[in-house]
């Protein structure tokens, strides 16, 4: 339901700053090329660019009364009818792979009820991915999940590790051998990471309210969605999310045991002030349980923003600081340490599965890809193995409680017409992939 981005709207103050202010990338150095094998392309989301995900939980939390939810989901970027669309515009920019989700309140409805015709849907993905040369990066759980898992309580439910692996197994059997690399889940920790930052106390009440009644519209004792709990529950979740990784991961590789299996998380570029006690603290709350976690082949690193955290807690935004379109510090390091961070921590092999920027000025999206890049390049020329860069988003879509407000894509979506057109900084990021080197 929320993301970090929109929580981070709330817990931030607005600070203005010239765009493209200096920072400290290394934007004169010409960098080695990229690995030989290193693959490029772009993320994206089933409930938030397929449309009418009806029997998922974020579909009926959009619509109760009271919502977080601007606005409904809707059509979305129509990609249930329009993927191969999508990946052609993959194969149009070079890419070498495209992240997407297949969406479980498709595939399962019902409890035990499993849909043949939706599993052959998102086969016809795959194999399209493969038709364009892609490599088809699978995410089992991109958030949303069936209605009913949710109305037995989502994750707070002792049964859900146990639901989900079956889930999995059951869509291994027909699609692992397709699949390039598969995620059980986005962002596990990512509610976690948002009360780090303080999200103000109204929206914990807000969240309780909607999440009541979704329970009433659908007769449920408990209902709890993945990125829309409430606050009590967070660590009784994590510990169900941990297990469920471990079961899920058991059964797509008891399907197919030489297909990497990971997680993604959602990382802030942590920084300290006035000493580290806090900004340990902090990653070791947000990240530690899960950078712990040996049953993983990689880790998926999605970061946006940097953080600074000083003795008592999250420090302002220094007036200097670069912006994106909500008022959050961004700043063209932060990647490359997120990466080196995870690796240090966990020696896993890295994928950067998500990184961009919401912004209205193409040219800053243009500047945000080049210069991650470049110290992303000198990360890899240092000795970590990151095995490919997935950029956040494919196409303006969904963004969750902000409806259709922010944009993070590498493409412009008609909102009645579902047009896709490139932006100028699709074209230049695939010049990097061209030449495989900022």
């Amino acid at each position: 339901m929320i993301n970090r981005r929109q929580f981070l709207a709330m817990a931030s103050a607005t600070v203005s700053a010239p765009l493209f202010a200096k920072s400290g990338s290394s934007a004169s150095e010409a960098g080695k090329p990229f690995p030989d094998n290193f693959f490029w392309g772009a993320a994206s989301a089933g409930h938030q660019v397929e449309g009418n995900n009806v029997n998922s939980d974020i579909w009926l939390l959009e619509h109760v009364k009271p919502t977080l939810f601007k606005e409904p989901s809707g059509d979305a970027c129509n990609s249930f009818m329009l993927w191969e669309q999508d990946l052609d515009l993959c194969k149009a920019l070079g890419f070498s792979a495209y992240r997407f989700s297949i969406e479980w309140a498709r595939i399962q409805p019902e409890p035990g009820l499993y849909s043949q015709a939706m599993i052959d849907h998102y086969k016809r993905i795959i194999e399209g991915c493969h038709k364009r040369n892609l490599i088809p990066l699978v995410s089992f759980n991109h958030f949303a999940s069936p209605v009913w898992f949710a109305a037995q309580g989502g994750w707070t439910n002792k049964q859900a590790p146990a639901l989900f692996a079956d889930y999995c197994s059951k869509v291994a059997a027909q699609l692992a051998d397709g699949i390039g690399y598969a995620v059980t889940f986005n962002e596990p920790n990512l509610l976690r990471l948002l009360k780090v930052l303080g999200v103000p106390d109204f929206v914990w009440d807000m969240q309780d309210k909607m999440l009541t009644a979704a329970a009433k519209a659908v007769n449920s004792e408990y209902f709890c969605g993945l990125n829309s709990a409430r606050l009590g529950d967070l660590d009784t979740i994590n510990e169900q999310l941990l297990i469920g990784h471990k079961l899920a991961r058991e059964a797509i590789k008891a399907q197919r045991s030489n297909l990497d299996v990971g997680f993604t998380l959602a990382m802030l570029d942590d920084q300290s002030k006035g000493g580290d006690a806090m900004r340990d603290k902090m990653r070791d709350y947000n990240y530690g349980a899960w950078l712990a976690v040996d049953e993983t082949d990689f880790i998926g690193v999605q970061n946006y923003e940097r953080v600074e955290w000083g003795p008592d807690g999250k420090l302002p935004i220094p007036a200097t600081a670069q912006l994106n379109h909500s008022g959050h510090w961004v700043e063209p390091t932060s990647l490359a340490n997120c990466v080196q961070y995870t690796y240090d921590k966990t020696k896993k092999p890295i994928v950067v599965t998500e990184h961009g920027i919401g912004t209205e000025d193409d040219k800053q999206r243009a500047w945000f890809i080049r210069e991650s890049l470049r110290n992303l390049q000198h990360t890899i020329e240092g000795g970590v193995p990151v095995k490919g860069y997935i950029h956040w988003t494919l196409l303006d879509n969904y963004e969750w409680i902000s409806g259709y407000d922010e944009h993070f894509g590498l493409h412009t979506v008609d909102r009645n017409t579902f047009e896709r057109k490139a932006k100028p900084s699709a074209h230049e990021y695939a010049a990097i992939v061209k030449r495989n080197r900022v």
